[in-house]
């Protein structure tokens, strides 16, 4: 995150994780405007670091939970909703 973060025209970032499956994870970014987006993109340490990452990207439809907001100057954390049972528990299971 602090890749993109130390980037000409980051705005601000969130990450958040998927309410129905705790194995995906979302990074949504802020940017001043599109140039400055791709040429983040297009940096060295960012070709490096960030987009590995990046490339494991889902076209995945769900709803997220926002878990860190990073914004120029300082980054935000908290703690889930998740029900410990989230993954289990249902209508159509037994508890």
């Amino acid at each position: 995150m602090s890749l993109l973060q130390a980037r000409p025209g980051f705005e601000a970032a969130t990450v958040g994780r998927a309410t129905d499956d705790e194995t995906l994870w979302v990074l949504v970014t802020a940017w001043a405007d599109v140039g400055s987006f791709r040429r983040a993109l297009s940096s060295f340490d960012v070709k490096v670091g960030a987009v590995p990452l990046l490339a494991s990207a889902l076209d995945e439809p769900t709803a997220f939970e926002r878990l860190t907001v990073v914004d120029p100057v300082s980054m935000r954390s908290r703690a889930s909703d998740r029900a410990v049972d989230a993954d289990w528990a249902g209508p159509s299971n037994e508890l």
